[in-house]
């Protein structure tokens, strides 16, 4: 039978809640977390008499702005309000139509808007919330990593070209293609006018030889008799 230690049992539950705490901040990190820019535009219907707050995560260094502008409802206005992560408020409550916060460097946290619409007791409200988080650091990263793929983008230069030189082949070969079917109709609408113009033509002419046949039948069983004709 195997025994274990008090010490070597207290070591093993901190690896595991080490490991627990690792695996749960890497499920909950946000996906945007590594990206340059983020822009988030919602529209949040705020019950009469009720407050809702967002939280956006900003990354350290990072600029952060949010503004929130009423749509629809009521007397167009309401409360607005930022929260930094440590949960000081650095935008207090105002009752206006809109509102803005901006902050150039942020610390590094979840940032929590909320909006109150506390004072109107009947009228629901439609909000605008807009918000962004700027790392400008990681443009300066990427604008050199282009600036190293110079090559790669004269390949892709000369694809383009070769893509639009294609394209415009296509283009004429369309082109050739609509003007030869409009030339086949109309040369099959002319086709068709000219024979159904000769057709009735020759249907008048074969109706007047008609009757003039049967005229000149009758008149030559045309008898008289008695100063009467009789046929």
């Amino acid at each position: 039978m195997v025994t274990i230690s008090s010490g070597v049992f207290l070591i093993l539950c901190y690896l595991i809640c080490i490991l627990l705490e690792t695996k749960t901040q890497e499920t909950t990190s946000p996906w945007y977390e590594n990206l340059p820019a983020v822009a988030m535009d919602y529209k949040v219907h705020i019950d009469p008499g009720k407050e809702d707050c967002y939280f956006q995560y900003v990354n350290p260094g990072a600029a952060f702005y949010v503004s929130c502008q009423v749509v629809r409802g009521g007397d167009g206005m309401a409360g607005f309000a930022v929260r930094n992560p440590k949960g000081e408020i650095v935008h207090p409550y105002q009752w206006k139509t809109s509102s803005e916060y901006q902050e150039q460097t942020s610390e590094g946290g979840y940032y929590s808007v909320c909006i109150d619409n506390q004072f109107s007791r009947f009228a629901g409200k439609l909000i605008s919330v807009y918000m962004t988080v700027v790392r400008y650091n990681l443009w300066e990263k990427y604008t050199k990593e282009v600036e190293e793929l110079n090559l790669n983008m004269e390949n892709f230069t000369e694809t383009i070209v070769t893509v639009e030189r294609n394209i415009n082949d296509m283009l004429q070969f369309q082109h050739h293609s609509r003007s030869k079917e409009q030339w086949d109709y109309n040369l099959l609408t002319a086709n068709n006018s000219y024979v159904v113009l000769w057709s009735v033509v020759q249907i008048i002419v074969i109706g007047i030889a008609s009757s003039l046949q049967v005229y000149f039948v009758r008149k030559l069983f045309d008898i008289k008799v008695g100063g009467r004709s009789k046929i």
